[in-house]
């Protein structure tokens, strides 16, 4: 096993230490930030995500958001914090669980309302065609082109299309035989 990975030579993962995987950090700005150790990556898993991730006080973990394809599942491992679902906020402690169902149009983010840091794990599936919402700014992020829409530039089915009779124009005249 090497110190990136918890595949052996043979190509089998192996058990491991969650603080045996690199540790990595992310932070927007003075109001997001977290840090977070890949636990799934570092064992070659590619179907389903899961992050041993900490929060620290006073940070967001990132902007609301929900998933159209991904769900997610969230378990808080120590301290404390403030999950915002939707209009609604519900604090959870250490042994809380809670679950976000694909296309369940609202949006979670979570909030270390605390003095001490807060440990959780992430858990989520990986789907390469996600579409994710953002209600807050109203960005749309296409997972699979990598862009990202404003949600109110949004076009009806037949815009830009020209609807008049097919076949207007001439066709070619074929060379007499």
């Amino acid at each position: 096993m090497s110190s990136s990975t918890s595949i052996n030579a043979n190509g089998v993962s192996e058990p491991f230490a969650a603080e045996s995987v690199p540790l990595e950090a992310f932070s927007q700005g003075e109001r997001f930030g977290s840090s977070f150790r890949h636990l799934s990556n570092f064992a070659g898993g590619d179907h389903v995500g899961v992050a041993l991730e900490e929060l620290a006080p006073g940070k967001e973990s990132n902007p609301s958001h929900y998933h159209m394809l991904e769900e997610e599942h969230a378990y808080i491992l120590e301290g404390a914090l403030t999950l915002r679902l939707g209009a609604r906020a519900y604090v959870m402690k250490a042994g809380d669980y809670v679950c976000f169902p694909a296309g369940q149009k609202v949006g979670h983010s979570l909030f270390n309302h605390t003095n001490e840091p807060c440990r959780y794990l992430i858990i989520g599936e990986r789907d390469p065609n996600d579409v994710i919402v953002y209600p807050d700014s109203g960005r749309v992020s296409v997972r699979l082109t990598g862009e990202g829409y404003r949600k109110a530039a949004t076009m009806d089915y037949w815009e830009g299309i020209d609807t008049t009779a097919a076949g207007t124009a001439t066709p070619a005249a074929h060379p007499q035989e």
